[in-house]
């Protein structure tokens, strides 16, 4: 891998984070398989030392935060017996948290979506904040005492439930759509928030950018990752991309701009040369 050019590097990285997969990616590049996945896992990692750097004292206002699915090695039920309950073998879940106004990802954790996982990404997001926000998540029980411990009484949380109903179709047409919303219920849990303000579209419209930027998270595809070390990668190397590359179209500037912690559009050779900058 040491002997790709940034060219070479750059054209690999732009196939991944427009939604390629790894063997996608290998046809069109020429590169070699393992080569692609070394760059990935070393690029991720300095992505994520980079970000965890840089994305602090924000001045975000309104937070939505979600939990999307995926799954590693295989989906949760088809994993071996000898690795029933491991880490890295079945279900995972990337926790997101995204800021309404600059669309900016300030905090993201792979892992499980129990209440040790909402605790620590809690506490890593609230770490990142440099005023009392407004928040809103789903209705997942474990937020309740992680943004109690996070943020304590500093904050102004609400909780945003919606129900849903079987859809009015055939037995096909239920398996590939998603049940139908039939209501919505806010509650406020801590502080003083907006209702007006209560809400987790931002975040649900990034879980769809995030399926169709990643192959991985494609559902029914055979794409999925193999080791949990390189789907970890793999959302370092996409939201670097996200914050700091990618133009939003309502902003028309990237969410780090809008967010004011970056001056200009990275390039794909910018987030390239983190590489070389952590070496």
């Amino acid at each position: 891998m040491n002997k790709l050019t940034i060219e070479k590097r750059s054209h690999i990285v732009q196939c991944l984070v427009e939604g390629m997969s790894i063997r996608a990616t290998v046809r069109i590049t020429g590169a070699a398989k393992n080569t692609v996945t070394k760059l990935v896992v070393e690029l991720g990692s300095a992505c994520r030392e980079y970000q965890d750097r840089v994305l602090v004292n924000l001045h975000c206002k309104k937070i939505q935060c979600d939990e999307i699915w995926s799954f590693c090695y295989a989906k949760e039920k088809n994993v071996p017996k000898d690795h029933k309950g491991e880490w890295g073998y079945g279900d995972v879940y990337t926790w997101t948290a995204i800021d309404a106004d600059t669309k900016l990802i300030p905090a993201f954790l792979v892992g499980r979506r129990d209440a040790e996982y909402a605790r620590v990404f809690m506490l890593d997001l609230a770490s990142r904040l440099k005023n009392r926000v407004q928040l809103t998540t789903d209705g997942h029980k474990a937020y309740l005492m992680a943004v109690d411990e996070a943020f304590a009484t500093d904050i102004d949380y609400a909780m945003l439930i919606k129900t849903y109903g079987a859809p009015e179709s055939t037995k096909d047409q239920r398996r590939y759509s998603p049940a139908e919303c039939t209501g919505i219920d806010k509650f406020p849990i801590c502080g003083n928030p907006d209702k007006k303000e209560i809400s987790t579209s931002y975040v649900e419209r990034q879980n769809l950018t995030m399926r169709m930027s990643m192959r991985r998270l494609t559902r029914l595809t055979n794409g999925f990752s193999k080791k949990i070390k390189n789907l970890e990668a793999a959302m370092a190397l996409y939201f670097m991309y996200y914050n700091f590359c990618r133009v939003h179209q309502t902003l028309r500037v990237t969410p780090a701009m809008e967010a004011g912690i970056a001056d200009r559009v990275w390039s794909i050779e910018d987030v390239v040369r983190l590489i070389k900058n952590k070496q």
